[in-house]
């Protein structure tokens, strides 16, 4: 079901959203189960033995408040607000906060990734790249990191760009980007998935860049050394269905290797714009992105035996890891992976992560 939700169903969808150790997967099959956010919380505690606590609906009804007063808001993943090509990623990050234009979201988008501490020419690249592309009416996403994050989003400004950030909506980082984010909430649009004040932490990137992906219909990766965020997302991509492209570097220069390496790995090979639009097509391209489940509408939980959640459960570690792998190893359905993942968590002994990832509820949930 896709339409607006009401104030107190807003409330009920963040607070089961935000409750610790409910992952995206989870929150998902909870509202297939139960069908509101208002039943999840109530089965809540009889489901969890009164492990999982969710936050106190006052603490919401204050941030939608304060999130009014910068002129943003909460979306659900079952609101018609809420950007299509997100909520294709399985599972969708249940709610985000926005601030801007929000109709930005919905034109053609590319995500631009890169180093920090770019190259010269790589920040070049990116700013003709990111221009370029706006001029064909492409909408540029990116990070807000330093190097060619702002190199992109600043070249887009005029067209369009969408940042998105690792913590709220009202703690944007690096501090050498404040300004550019300020012109970004004026005139762009800023996205989260943290609650408002929440300061981001170097757990927090890896979701942001799950959204970066999320929201594009390709990522560009120019200048990214071979253990870096660009790579996560250009993973995140792969995953969710999107298009991966890069920039070729110099392979004396350990910036560019990253991007050379997904090159070897089939990423398509891009020098311009042009090339960018051409590999995308002149028309919106069709994402590959599996549906989320249905929202509002009550699910038959798959069949579960102890033996199937024990091989499970031996499966996870403290590494992420997707869940096709998980179901690919345990020789189990990806219908009876999900339920019985969607088990270990509500037993504390699993967390669902951003992009389909599950790991060991302790390593996941581990205080900073």
């Amino acid at each position: 079901m896709n339409r607006p939700l009401t104030r107190g169903e807003l409330i009920d969808w963040t607070r089961l959203a935000r409750t610790p150790r409910i992952g995206p997967l989870t929150f998902q099959r909870l509202i297939g189960r139960f069908g509101a956010p208002a039943a999840a919380l109530e089965a809540l505690p009889r489901l969890s033995h009164g492990a999982f606590t969710p936050p106190d609906a006052g603490r919401i009804e204050r941030e939608m408040e304060a999130l009014a007063r910068l002129g943003a808001r909460l979306v659900a993943a079952c609101e018609p607000d809420y950007p299509t090509l997100l909520r294709s990623v399985d599972p969708p990050p249940p709610v985000i906060s926005l601030r801007g234009d929000i109709s930005l979201a919905a034109k053609r988008t590319v995500a631009l990734v890169g180093a920090r501490e770019a190259s010269g020419a790589g920040l070049k690249l990116a700013q003709t790249i990111a221009h370029d592309l706006g001029a064909m009416g492409f909408v540029v996403v990116s990070g807000l990191a330093r190097g060619v994050d702002a190199a992109a989003h600043a070249a887009a400004l005029e067209t369009g760009t969408i940042a998105v950030l690792a913590g709220g909506l009202d703690q944007p980082y690096p501090p050498q980007n404040l300004d550019l984010h300020t012109r970004i909430v004026g005139r762009g649009l800023v996205v989260s998935e943290a609650p408002l004040g929440a300061v981001a932490r170097a757990r927090d990137f890896p979701r942001r860049n799950h959204i970066i992906s999320g929201l594009s219909l390709g990522v560009v990766v120019i200048e990214a050394a071979v253990r870096s965020g660009s790579l996560i997302t250009a993973r995140a991509a792969a995953d969710q269905g999107r298009e991966v492209m890069a920039a070729p570097a110099s392979p004396l220069d350990p910036r560019g290797r990253g991007g050379n390496a997904l090159i070897k790995s089939g990423a398509a090979l891009v020098e311009s714009a042009e090339d960018i639009a051409a590999h995308l097509g002149a028309a919106p391209r069709a994402f590959r992105g599996a549906p989320a489940l249905p929202l509002f509408a009550t699910d038959a939980a798959a069949p579960l035996d102890d033996h199937n959640m024990a091989r499970l459960a031996r499966l996870l570690s403290p590494t992420p890891m997707h869940i096709n792998d998980l179901a690919r190893l345990a020789e189990m359905s990806l219908p009876a992976t999900a339920a019985a993942l969607f088990e270990l968590e509500l037993a504390g002994r699993a967390a669902t992560l951003p992009g389909g990832y599950a790991a060991t509820g302790a390593a996941a949930y581990a205080p900073p």
